[in-house]
């Protein structure tokens, strides 16, 4: 009985952790969606600056600011990515203690 109880509440423990880590996965996919769009814009506004002619006065940040969304991207690819392997992990585990 005492064992039932134990398994029981491992199992919604692991399994509140998945759902956790589903979540912060779709998040990572939404911030991820936001930074690629938000770089496509500044590849646009770059593309646009450069049929200027070279007097015009503009900021110089953009190229810069095309640098940091890509390294932005790629950290939250890999974040999202660790995520993906603790779920994978937490419902591998799930499915140990069910079929033990």
């Amino acid at each position: 009985m005492l064992m039932d109880l134990e398994l029981k509440k491992a199992f919604t423990e692991l399994e509140a952790e998945v759902i956790d880590t589903q979540q912060k996965v779709k998040l990572e996919d939404i911030q991820t969606e936001h930074v690629t769009r938000t770089k496509k814009h500044a590849h646009v506004t770059d593309k646009e600056i450069m049929t200027l002619v070279d007097k015009t006065n503009m900021y110089e940040g953009v190229g810069k600011m095309k640098q940091k969304l890509a390294e932005k991207i790629k950290e939250l690819e890999q974040k999202k990515s660790y995520l993906e392997c603790s779920m994978k992990e937490g419902e591998d585990s799930i499915w140990d203690m069910l079929m033990a």
